[in-house]
């Protein structure tokens, strides 16, 4: 079965960097794209950053200048760079991958990211 390995969360203080990586297992389909999502306590799930097979990205404009989303396709790898760390940027944060067809959407178990001010 397809399962999505998080690791890197922790607590940071504000200005800091932390780096989040996620690998998927047990892939069977061609995926489209991989990417993180975040979320915040009281708050719907929302997306972060994502990479999809030909290397185009997508951000947040809350996140823009300041993460980096990369992939290493061959080992189905996806990371996240996260720099000039906010506490409003303090969630669970979610590893998602997905193919060209409904029902090929997973996601990992989430790894907590905490930003002290």
């Amino acid at each position: 079965q397809v399962q999505l390995v998080e690791s890197g969360g922790g607590l940071v203080q504000g200005g800091g960097s932390l780096r989040l990586s996620c690998e998927a297992s047990g892939i069977i389909f061609t995926i489209n794209a991989m990417g993180w999502y975040c979320q915040a306590p009281g708050k719907q799930r929302e997306l972060v950053a994502e990479i999809t097979s030909g290397g185009t990205t997508t951000y947040s404009n809350s996140v823009k200048g300041r993460f980096t989303i990369a992939r290493e396709n061959a080992e189905n790898t996806v990371y996240l760079q996260m720099n000039s760390l906010k506490p409003e940027d303090t969630a669970v944060y979610y590893c998602n991958v997905r193919g060209y067809y409904i029902g090929q959407t997973y996601w990992g178990q989430g790894t907590q990211v905490t930003v002290s001010a």
